[in-house]
């Protein structure tokens, strides 16, 4: 039987010690019909030249400037001709037969348009990861989290999601995602450059008919904060206005009058919080990222017309019809299984 074609495609930028570290494990994958692909965003260090000496094999594409997450895969991936690709951060530790579960489950569905599999932490390989975990959820207000992580509450891997199930989203760091769907549902937002771009993409996969899911056999470790490390605000600001954005964008005008006024809100909140925890830059983050977001509203705007089809937010799959804030602040519930 035929395999069907699969492309790793791992964005790059600067960064050469993890290629080193963390590409050998990715070589080693034992799937037969597979290509790896190293996407560079114009690195200035020495990546490329160490590339072609210790990897020739492995293809190099070369963006003539850092476009980010977003823009280095939508200008990569249409340079890239398979089934299905693989998004794989550079700092992602693979595992043995991680791609094959996850395959299967394409070929047994057509309507599968993306699927992520176990995200644990590279240094404490017990735990989940905060970007990923076990499945992406989202809640009434359009808050994000995980099985296996709500806000900064991480979870022990003990076996309890180890059953593999339908999401909201899969994470951007290990995305495997059907090459058809990508590009039906337009790639990813370039407006986002880096974080919730993933989200974006697969509530518009299921807006256009199809599914997203968790794969519990296939397992990969995460580094994480390797482009922008956690305590940078810049990540802060991305944060803060790319949720607001991801909601403008996508959900329904039912609940969005209502919801961006509320959200902005607890953000101012969420301001306050940063300066009695005596970090003034993040604070200052999410003031410029509100200005981004207010100031520009009308361009924004314009990114509702993105010709899908519009499910009913109640037909969606993985949401959470409560709030997490009240759930997890408030009742004080520390793990997705209490929810």
């Amino acid at each position: 039987m035929n395999l069907p074609k699969v492309a790793v495609v791992i964005i790059h930028w600067n960064n050469l010690h993890l290629l080193a570290q963390f590409l050998p494990s990715v070589c080693e994958s034992s799937y037969q019909n597979l290509e790896i692909i190293v996407a560079d965003n114009a690195s200035t260090d020495a990546s490329i030249a160490w590339l072609s000496q210790h990897y020739p094999n492995i293809r190099i594409i070369k963006l003539d400037k850092n476009y980010g997450y977003a823009g280095g895969y939508n200008r990569a991936l249409q340079q890239v001709k398979a089934d299905y690709f693989v998004l794989l951060n550079n700092d992602v530790e693979v595992t043995q037969n991680w791609i094959e579960p996850i395959i299967s489950l394409f070929e047994s569905d057509k309507d599968i348009g993306a699927i992520q599999p176990k995200l644990l932490q590279y240094k404490q390989k017990d735990t989940f990861e905060y970007a990923g975990a076990a499945g992406g959820y989202i809640d009434t207000l359009g808050y994000v989290c995980c099985r296996g992580r709500l806000f900064e509450s991480i979870e022990k891997d003990l076996q309890q999601y180890d059953d593999s199930k339908e999401i909201f989203w899969a994470s951007g760091a290990c995305l495997f995602v059907r090459a058809e769907a990508f590009f039906k549902a337009g790639g990813f937002d370039e407006h986002f450059f880096a974080h919730m771009e993933e989200i974006d993409l697969c509530w518009r996969m299921q807006q256009a008919g199809y599914s997203i899911w968790y794969v519990a056999e296939s397992k990969v470790y995460h580094l994480g904060g390797s482009t922008l490390q956690k305590g940078n605000p810049q990540k802060t600001y991305l944060n803060f206005r790319n949720s607001l954005l991801m909601l403008l964008k996508n959900m329904p005008a039912s609940k969005l009058w209502w919801i961006i006024p509320w959200r902005s809100f607890l953000d101012l909140l969420s301001s306050f919080f940063f300066l009695m925890r005596s970090e003034p830059k993040h604070s200052w983050a999410v003031h410029r990222a509100h200005a981004d977001f207010f100031f520009k509203l009308g361009f924004w705007i314009k990114l509702r017309k993105n010709g899908l089809p519009k499910k009913e937010w109640k037909d969606l799959k993985g949401v959470h019809h409560k709030s997490l804030i009240w759930e997890h602040f408030i009742e004080k519930k520390e793990r997705f299984s209490d929810l």
